[in-house]
């Protein structure tokens, strides 16, 4: 305690005007960097032991992906039933807009067991989710420690967000845009404060985690590259964009109706999660690509050369696949698993129309089925051109806003819907 005051007294010096610091540099700065590199180091274990973990079972391939993925799943869900559900993005979203920023870092051992189970055996949902939560209340946790309150509090919350989602994703502006974009549109203004927190813990989170693993140094999904052909360019990509909003509808019913089946009847959380581990075996059985959250296969899908009838039935089981997983109390996010849908539609489209930009068609349909689920246009855009190097900003807009615009007007996340404050 003694340290702790020492500390807090002589860095107060630099928040000082006069001679001490004559630059906008605060005390408040080391304490984002600080959380940005906690959220690197966190980022970079748990990929760390995510990996390790995909490698040791995915040597259970053929008929055993179905046992595997039926006992990760039960043994995922004893894991949420005795040490606590740890809730998923709508509670974050929630705890950020009504409960002052403050995240409950003790629900972190049952995310982080339950997610590692559920993703490093094949379910259709990324660590995107369980990383943003992590460190999101890592922040609010070191905010309790030095007695912040109000919005300096919420601020470092969605600072540890931002560091989480970039270490991932690569993208430091993207992530730190998500954290704010995800918590509602409409009141994103009032938390533009905790832009500048976001984004220096997300410098200092990417640079930690790319030292660690080096992802995120360079576009992760290899694209071809796309060259200008047309001013019209834009035009293509949100008639591309709507057949991808079309199928982000697709995906939204199609997750309403298995979260009704599986609410049907109430039954422990292991017995959703070991019947949701037994269905996405089966749909692994017969179409593995369809296993896992996509950061691998999606490149898998761009190399290979599959039939157009190969690739509608990757698209249907894939929807299908994230549907059940996000339903039956899988732990995990969905924005990767989205984008390889995307990837999906537009290869389709192309093989429909090879008159088409193959490129320009796939990262279209990314930007439009992401922004029309999360509702989140801007960092989705500035995300995609991060991870698939398309340089061309424009057409990602636009094909972002028309999923943006076109979505449902009930938003996907609960947590986005007007409350009262």
């Amino acid at each position: 305690m003694k340290l702790k005051r020492k500390i807090i007294k002589y860095s107060t010096i630099l928040d000082r005007h006069g001679s001490y610091n004559p630059f906008v540099f605060r005390r408040i700065f080391l304490l984002w960097a600080f959380l940005g590199l906690i959220g690197g180091v966190i980022a970079g274990i748990y990929w760390i032991v995510l990996e390790f973990l995909t490698h040791e079972l995915a040597f259970f391939d053929g008929w055993m992906v179905i046992p595997v993925m039926a006992i990760c799943g039960l043994l995922a869900g004893l894991v949420i039933h005795f040490f606590g559900d740890p809730g998923e993005i709508n509670l974050i979203v929630n705890n950020i807009r009504f409960n002052k920023g403050k995240l409950d870092p003790g629900n972190n051992p049952s995310m982080i067991l339950s997610s590692l189970l559920c993703i490093a055996s094949g379910g259709s949902l990324g660590p995107e989710s369980p990383l943003v939560q992590v460190t999101g209340s890592t922040g609010s946790w070191l905010g309790k420690i030095l007695r912040l309150k109000g919005e300096e509090l919420r601020s470092l919350s969605i600072a540890g967000m931002a560091s989480g989602f970039t270490a991932l994703f690569g993208a430091p502006l993207g992530g730190s845009l998500f954290s704010l974009e995800i918590l509602h549109h409409k009141h994103a203004l009032e938390y533009y404060k905790a832009i500048i927190p976001a984004l220096v813990a997300s410098c200092f989170s990417y640079v930690v985690f790319a030292l660690i693993i080096h992802l995120g140094l360079r576009p992760i999904w290899h694209l071809s590259a796309f060259e200008y052909t047309s001013k019209f360019d834009f035009g293509y990509a949100i008639l591309f964009a709507i057949a991808a909003t079309a199928i982000g509808w697709v995906f939204i019913y199609c997750t309403k109706a298995f979260k009704y089946l599986f609410e049907r009847r109430r039954m422990p959380i292991f017995i959703k999660t070991l019947i949701g581990g037994v269905l996405l075996g089966a749909i692994a059985f017969y179409f593995p690509l369809t296993r896992y959250f996509g950061h691998h296969e999606i490149n898998q899908l761009l190399i290979n050369n599959l039939s157009i009838g190969l690739l509608l039935s990757i698209l249907m089981f894939k929807i299908i696949a994230i549907s059940i997983t996000v339903t039956s109390g899988w732990r995990g996010g969905f924005i990767i698993p989205l984008f390889f849908v995307g990837v999906t539609l537009g290869l389709i489209i192309h093989h429909l129309f090879p008159f088409t930009n193959q490129t320009l068609t796939i990262v279209s349909c990314m930007a439009a089925i992401n922004a029309c689920v999360t509702r989140t246009p801007m960092s989705t855009t500035i995300l995609l051109a991060t991870l698939t190097g398309f340089s061309y900003f424009v057409p990602i807009l636009f094909a972002s806003l028309t999923g943006y615009f076109l979505a449902p007007q009930k938003p996907f996340l609960s947590s986005q819907m007007e409350q009262k404050r």
